[in-house]
């Protein structure tokens, strides 16, 4: 045992076996050299800053003023990237480098370029007021001519007479109707007019609201303008209806003044002479052209203005966001009493102090300071932060892993193991090697753009498939590995390995629906034999394949979650976690279904036709009576004896030793026999981020004792519940299968079957789709999250706690969008 445990030790370390071995520092710059200080560690990306100011809100740390200026600046680039956008304009591709700029003069540069852009911006509102009010009147005094001119056409504009007597009143009496005065001259009737402009879906109403309040005495022409005009609140076309109102009285011509006030309609003068009617034409066109090559030359000098912001946003952005954390960081630091220093505490991984101090030492001779900035590692009561270095390949795996829960400090970690055994037990699943190649050319497509999509912004969803590329990749190379082993392509078997070992009873035999298969040659080389395809047994033999193989595999990944339990327990040194909780459940767990999966192993190799079922379940209740043809080997009956025994002694080993040792530990320490701290994980379990040992000297018995019955009982029953969730690998593999022969059977097959090259186009393309979105996508889905729950639950709470907190370096390369 002792060499078993040496070369253990001697094994070289893996890097993402266990995170990183964390130190906590001490920082005391001088406050001359603090900016560039932090900005070199900003850049190296390797120290984690703790907050020593956190009992202070942000309005009340040192260093408010600069992260409001550099708040101020954020709104200013987003607002010039706003106008860059409704430009029309795109920011540069090849941003220009300026030479170190310092934030003094960006935050002058930024506050002149806001206030040019929004005097621009002003006048070219007023001139587009102007002109829209310039175009409307041009419009009515076109339109309004063909209402006011006594020889008119009226047929050209629409025109609107309502009877009085829709709203008729009683009480009143009207002597004369304005409407049937129409045709008398002004200046003998009294007649008036307002003539304007209103939208064209408020003109109905209008036109309603004017004969209410005119109780009828009114005459209402209406014309399309004929042109869209630009809204200046909403700056989308609008059509509007130039309109005139022929009415008689002051009284009526206040009403309607206050109408037309309220619909926003606006109301133009026309004269009756036709003589100024196009003198004031021709000079409201002249005013027109005018405005139109003023604001083409606004809008020209704008566009040019915000080019040249455009050139620069890009770095100013960035060197905002910098400044911005920078100075979120200095605010996590504190001053010592001579406040001539700033005091900071941080995380850092131990290989990577020589970097951090040579860091320091450029940013003390860059910022020319007579004192050095110390550096110096102190000692840490609470648990440090987990840091894992990945790359591209295992980044997506970590993630799998850390969304179900961090790592604790240096425990093992599944991210190692799920690298292969997720993808793996998704292939179970999926397994088809025609689906498998489809996935595959996927995954490679997005490997192979991996640099244009990755400097790209994408959607939710091309996020999440790009992130996973390689997941995707292994995905389906295990997919197509499990779709040989099946021997299916689309649900079609291929005879890819040589020909089948079985063949037809007889000549008669012509199909093997209708007759059994005889062995007359060696078995298949690899995989299932594809002459089981369409035989009477084929369902039988693949879901005995399929759940014993599935029961197989669990057993296995279980069995390593409890190994890695060992393993942790090992590295902690918590001697009690290996003899109380490593051996009892290694032997709970392979006693049952250990024991199952050894009787699987000899039924496929011996050919036996035991019932493992009633092996299994007699085990329990009749394990001294005779197994009869059941029994697999010689010795079986009080091998099995003594397996249950083994399993029922195994539950009470898990249960009671290791509360009553923790109790005598405790009060053998606290009674000056040993002054060590207990090595247990289970006292652990408490430690909370900032918390210290010291918490340990309360130990409460009974919640000791519960929280080890509850992890019995938990264990006991899992194992068998954990053992049946496996069997969804049998049954998504069903699935699976079923489903691509009906689409293959039911849909490609049968229209292949008529002698209609549309028909066959049809069925080609119903298979293509379902293929595509229900077997590619949809199952892949299921499938991915049911491999997910298999590692979750059932294999990583045979070892893994999660309940660490990740390790977030200040680094200028994590800053992203949102932190503005």
């Amino acid at each position: 045992m002792e060499r078993i445990e040496k070369l253990i030790d001697n094994l070289p370390p893996m890097d993402l076996m266990r995170s990183e071995k964390m130190t906590l520092v001490q920082l005391i710059i001088p406050v001359e050299s603090a900016h560039r200080a932090i900005s070199y560690l900003g850049e190296l990306g390797l120290l984690q800053f703790r907050d020593l100011n956190s009992e202070r809100s942000p309005f009340q740390r040192t260093f408010v003023n600069q992260v409001k200026r550099c708040g101020e600046m954020s709104r200013k680039l987003r607002f010039f990237k706003d106008q860059i956008s409704k430009a029309g304009l795109l920011s540069s591709v090849h941003p220009v480098v300026e030479p170190d700029l310092e934030l003094e003069e960006l935050e002058i540069q930024l506050a002149e370029h806001e206030h040019e852009l929004i005097e621009m911006n002003s006048n070219s509102e007023k001139l587009r007021v102007t002109y829209n009010e310039l175009l409307e009147f041009k419009l009515v005094l076109q339109k309004a001519c063909g209402f006011l001119l006594p020889n008119s056409n009226h047929a050209v504009a629409e025109e609107r007479e309502l009877s009085e007597n829709i709203y008729s009143n009683d009480d009143y009496v009207e002597t004369a109707s304005l409407l049937e005065q129409e045709t008398r001259p002004a200046d003998q009737s009294g007649l008036r007019f307002i003539s304007g402009i209103i939208c064209k879906s408020k003109a109905l109403r209008f036109e309603r609201m004017l004969f209410r309040a005119t109780r009828g005495n009114m005459l209402f022409n209406q014309a399309p303008a004929g042109e869209e005009i630009v809204d200046p609140l909403s700056a989308e076309m609008v059509e509007k209806t130039v309109f005139v109102v022929h009415f008689s009285g002051e009284q009526a011509r206040t009403k309607i003044l206050k109408i037309c006030e309220a619909f926003g309609a606006n109301c133009y003068p026309v004269p009756d002479d036709i003589s100024k009617q196009r003198q004031i034409t021709r000079e409201v066109s002249s005013h027109l052209s005018e405005l139109e090559t003023t604001l083409d030359a606004g809008i020209r000098h704008r566009n040019k203005a915000l080019t040249s912001i455009g050139y620069h946003l890009t770095q100013w952005t960035s060197m905002v966001r910098r400044e911005k954390a920078v100075y979120d960081t200095l605010n996590m630091l504190n001053f010592d009493v001579t406040k001539k220093c700033l005091v900071g505490e941080g995380w850092c991984p131990i290989f990577a102090k020589a970097q951090i101090q040579e860091a320091l030492q450029r940013a003390t001779f860059d910022s020319s300071s007579q004192v050095g900035i110390i550096f110096h590692v102190m000692d840490a009561v609470e648990s440090p932060p987990t840091y894992f270095r990945t790359n591209h390949f295992t980044n997506a795996y970590q993630e799998i892993v850390d969304a179900y829960g961090v790592a604790r400090y240096q425990e093992a970690n599944p991210a190692v193991y799920t690298v292969v055994t997720f993808p793996f037990l998704f292939a179970v699943m999926f397994g088809d090697w025609g689906h498998g190649i489809c996935l595959l050319l996927g995954a490679l497509v997005l490997i192979a753009r991996e640099g244009r999509l990755s400097t790209q912004k994408l959607g939710s969803f091309m996020e999440m498939l790009f992130g996973g590329r390689y997941v995707l990749l292994l995905m389906s190379l295990f997919s197509i590995y499990c779709g040989l082993i099946y021997n299916e392509f689309f649900s079609v078997p291929f005879h890819i390995f040589g020909g089948s070992a079985y063949k037809c009873r007889d000549v008669t035999c012509s199909d093997a629906n209708s007759a059994g298969l005889i062995k007359f040659r060696d078995p298949y080389p690899f995989g299932v034999d594809p002459s089981w395809r369409g035989s009477r047994s084929e369902l039988p033999f693949l879901n005995s394949l399929k759940m014993k193989m599935s029961i197989l595999l669990g057993v296995a990944q279980m069995n390593l979650g409890i190994v890695l339990s060992y393993f942790n327990a090992r590295f902690f040194r918590s001697s009690l976690d290996i003899r109380y909780q490593f051996v009892p459940q290694m032997i709970f767990l392979n006693s049952l279904f250990g024991y199952l999966s050894l009787l699987i192993i000899i039924k496929w190799c011996t050919g036996s036709q035991a019932d493992l079922y009633h092996v299994m379940i007699y085990m329990f209740l009749s394990p001294t009576d005779d197994l009869g043809e059941n029994e697999l080997f010689w010795g079986q009956r009080p091998l099995q004896i003594v397996l249950l025994l083994l399993a029922l002694v195994a539950v009470p080993w898990m249960l009671f030793p290791k509360p009553f040792i923790l109790k005598k530990l405790h009060s053998e320490r606290f009674q000056g026999r040993t002054y060590g701290l207990l090595g247990s994980s289970e006292l652990d379990l408490d430690v909370e981020p900032n918390s210290a040992r010291d918490h340990h000297e309360e130990f409460n018995f009974s919640e000791v004792f519960v929280h080890q019955m509850i992890h019995s009982i938990e264990f006991v029953l899992g194992a068998v519940s954990n053992t049946a969730s496996y069997l969804r690998l049998w049954a998504l593999s069903l699935a699976h299968s079923e489903l691509s022969t009906v689409f293959y059977e039911k849909v490609l097959l049968l229209a292949w079957g008529y002698d209609n090259i549309i028909i066959r186009l049809i069925g080609l393309a119903v298979f293509a789709f379902a293929t595509a979105f229900i077997l590619l996508m949809m199952e892949t889905l299921s499938a991915f999250l049911h491999a997910l729950r298999l590692h979750w639950v059932e294999f990583q709470n045979k070892f893994y706690h999660g309940d660490g907190y990740k390790f977030k370096p200040f680094s200028f390369a994590l800053i992203t969008d949102d932190d503005d």
